[in-house]
């Protein structure tokens, strides 16, 4: 049975589902590396937690390697070819759809950064097959994969998922009924997809058989995206961002994710005292470097191409010192800015020789676009609602272009040789949740896996919401919020000890001959070692 947190001396997965985590495992008992266990676990949980992530999605890595050299790896799909301002506007569109083919207008990069981070783990001599690294995924979805607390849940959070996109309730509303947890649904040909996948290779998802009968049922359902939009796709090699805090150096990935974000949070939060964890100041701090970060966010966010500030400007001492003076330790800034939701899983994997991964992989919202492709079983994100129709405005939609992202994997290594990658899914909550689990286990000794239990907050939208208030877990000690309220905080208290409104975070670490791994007791997943 896999557990919240786990330990062993060869390596270890943590994911949100533990069929995931176990499929992981597995390779690296078999003497797979980190990497490679990685994208076993990420197809895995494809098959296994479809709601949250697919591989009509994007993706991020972070891959930390022996020699220090931390890889990024940009892994997001950009608008496709018929993906125009006039398109949608001729259609009566104010704004992208967000369900729907229209809201299934951007090229999916997630298997595209699987064939990157596996050109990294032959380099260190990695020789697990693509077809054995599928296998756990093809036999998930070839079973019917057991329906999760996590699908329960979102249905009960709104009975409108009824998504009126191609494929969306022959594949997650049999009978036209919300299915109760552990019944089995069916996957249709994703199983096949996988299949074809480990014969002809991955490449064949963007230019072979596979890119052929996406692209068609893509056509046939008004989806801007072309075959010859797959045909051009490829992830990207980046360099991290990165800062230095206390006794680490801290890596983000760039734009379009807000890796910025929580760095900025890490910063701000280090110049104001880095107070202690679970009182008002500690709270307030990181609510308020949040906002601060948010509104970096807002004037630098946008495709890596067509950046006009360098993220980095906000990094730098003189930056941050201007930002935590900008901070009132009694007094909550106004609140709230304009916000995105979001959808996903991260997974990290962590093994012997040295080897860390920090990953995440989305579809954006719950179901992504709803869209799922006969042929195929690929469920579409809908990244590209995130576009405007304004041309003025800082991310228009264009052909070509990618949206912003809220996902954001980190990694931390520290000077006594601990390195350390985490990640969470939750919109907005990302980042804050970051910085809390990494203020609490590098700035005060907190455990890996009791950092990520205890409890927290959100500023802000999350996965499904729309609300942008302080939420907090009903855990906290009374007087924090309303210590909170004094100041001027927006603040909801929640009933529930462990919501998956925070989200679900995860970590991996080697210290010193062991690796450990933890994973959060909010999501269906845990973390398994060997």
């Amino acid at each position: 049975m896999t557990e919240y947190r786990a330990e062993g001396r060869y390596g270890v997965v943590a994911a949100p589902h533990t069929l995931a985590a176990e499929a992981g495992r597995d390779i690296l008992a078999e003497g797979g590396n980190a990497i490679e266990a990685a994208v076993a676990a990420a197809a895995a949980i494809v098959s296994a937690y479809p709601h949250m992530n697919h591989i009509g999605g994007d993706g991020f890595w972070l891959i930390r390697e022996p020699s220090g050299k931390v890889r990024y790896i940009e892994a997001c799909g950009f608008a496709g070819s018929l993906a125009t301002i006039e398109r949608y506007r001729a259609a009566g569109h104010d704004t992208v759809p967000e369900r729907g083919p229209l809201a299934a207008c951007t090229v999916p990069g997630a298997i595209g950064g699987w064939m990157l981070a596996l050109d990294a783990a032959k380099a260190a001599g990695g020789k697990v097959p693509v077809s054995r690294l599928l296998e756990a995924a093809i036999k998930i979805a070839r079973e019917g994969y057991p329906v999760s607390s996590s699908i329960v849940w979102r249905f009960l959070q709104d009975r409108t998922l009824a998504i009126a996109a191609p494929g969306f309730a022959e594949t997650f509303m049999p009978g036209g009924k919300a299915q109760p947890k552990g019944a089995r649904l069916n996957a249709g040909r994703l199983p096949d997809t996988f299949e074809q996948l480990g014969r002809a290779g991955l490449d064949d998802f963007y230019r072979g058989d596979i890119g052929r009968e996406i692209a068609a049922d893509l056509e046939v359902i008004g989806s801007p995206v072309t075959r010859e939009d797959l045909a051009k796709y490829r992830a990207t090699l980046r360099e991290p961002l990165l800062l230095r805090v206390r006794d680490a150096t801290v890596y983000g990935c760039q734009p379009p994710t807000p890796g910025l974000v929580t760095l900025m949070i890490l910063g701000i939060y280090e110049r104001l005292g880095a107070p202690k964890p679970e009182s008002f100041e500690y709270v307030h701090a990181i609510v308020e470097a949040s906002k601060r970060a948010f509104g970096a966010r807002d004037k630098v966010l946008t495709d890596f191409e067509r950046l006009k500030q360098s993220p980095a400007d906000w990094l730098s001492n003189e930056a941050l010192e201007r930002e935590a003076a900008a901070v009132k330790r009694d007094r909550a800034a106004p609140w709230p800015r304009p916000a995105g939701a979001g959808d996903t899983i991260w997974l990290g994997a962590a093994d012997k020789n040295g080897y860390v991964v920090s990953y995440i992989q989305s579809i954006y919202w719950e179901f992504g676009s709803g869209c799922v492709l006969p042929k195929t079983g690929v469920l579409m994100q809908n990244r590209g609602a995130s576009f405007s129709l304004d041309p003025k405005a800082p991310n228009p939609l264009e052909p070509g272009r990618k949206p912003v992202h809220t996902l954001t994997p980190m990694f931390a290594a520290f000077d006594d040789g601990r390195q350390l990658g985490f990640g969470t899914m939750g919109g907005e909550g990302q980042p804050q949740t970051l910085g809390a689990i990494f203020s609490r286990y590098a700035f005060h000794g907190v455990p890996l896996a009791d950092a990520i239990d205890r409890p927290r907050w959100i500023l802000g939208k999350t996965w499904g919401s729309k609300i942008t208030n302080l939420r907090l877990e009903s855990r906290f000690s009374p007087e924090i919020p309303e210590s909170l309220a004094k100041a001027g905080h927006d603040v909801q208290v929640l009933p529930e000890a462990y919501t998956e409104v925070m989200g679900h975070a995860g970590g991996v670490l080697i210290h010193g001959n062991k690796v450990e791994g933890a994973h959060d007791p909010r999501s269906d997943g845990g973390a398994a070692a060997v």
